[in-house]
């Protein structure tokens, strides 16, 4: 008779009449006398037939102790998650930022406003979007200006925020009232869709004038910008109208 079947008739000998439970001390009386009869090799074997046993009976060993350990105890060890191996950095390691988001690449032709910060200029230009809550919304307007060498660099976007990007009329209006960055501030600009000839907005009673340019991809979509000098970056419209080339209002 092996070691597994001493321990299984301790575990039949000590069971309860009803098999709710078992008692526990009785078979751990019988595992080390086993052991001290037979002079298992080491404690890890021993402890780990009882584990064996008591899951195939029980279930489970969490309501259980291990047996206590006869030779010297095991050095401890830090835990280490299961599927990495890192250690923790040393005091002068600095964190990885990790990748930076790319700057937004323009959907169509750039448009260029004319407005020069130096030697670089405002433009504007649809990029994309991905606003999961709002399968309508793909697209927006960013204002950026662009260097000698063609680079972009994108100072705001506008985007909806509800419905979808392509319904007839006007929609998000961009307004830099931060006026950042303060050397090139972003002129108050938009889009409308629709058959838009003229835009004229209107500030303390006087009314502004804005320019105009189609979208490449959808001449439907009009991008509209106010100069500067005729509208202050960042100025409320008290109200803005579109009219088609017969001067009808939109």
């Amino acid at each position: 008779m092996n070691e597994v079947d001493e321990l299984r008739r301790a575990m039949r000998a000590t069971e309860r009449a009803d098999r709710d439970g078992l008692d526990l001390a009785g078979i751990m009386r019988e595992g080390r006398r086993v052991r001290r009869r037979r002079q298992v090799a080491g404690t890890g074997a021993v402890a780990a037939v009882v584990a064996a046993v008591l899951i195939g009976v029980g279930g489970t060993v969490a309501r259980t102790r291990p047996p206590e350990p006869t030779g010297p105890a095991p050095a401890a060890t830090a835990p280490v998650a299961a599927s990495t191996a890192t250690t923790d950095p040393s005091p002068t390691a600095t964190a990885d930022p990790g990748p930076t988001e790319p700057p937004p690449r323009p959907v169509g032709a750039v448009v260029g406003s004319g407005i020069r910060y130096g030697a670089d200029e405002r433009v504007f230009y649809v990029v994309p979007v991905d606003v999961p809550e709002l399968p309508g919304v793909t697209i927006g307007l960013a204002a950026g200006r662009r260097s000698p060498t063609g680079e972009l660099t994108t100072d705001y976007l506008v985007n909806d925020v509800a419905g979808s990007d392509r319904r007839p009329g006007f929609h998000q209006i961009g307004y830099d009232q931060q006026r950042v960055p303060a050397d090139a501030p972003v002129p108050t600009f938009g889009y409308f869709v629709g058959p838009a000839a003229r835009i004229v907005g209107t500030v303390d009673g006087r009314h502004v004038e804005a320019r105009l340019a189609r979208w490449s991809e959808d001449p439907r979509l009009v991008i509209f910008w106010f100069d500067p000098g005729v509208l202050a970056p960042g100025t409320p419209l008290d109200g803005i109208v579109a009219r088609d080339a017969r001067d009808r209002k939109l």
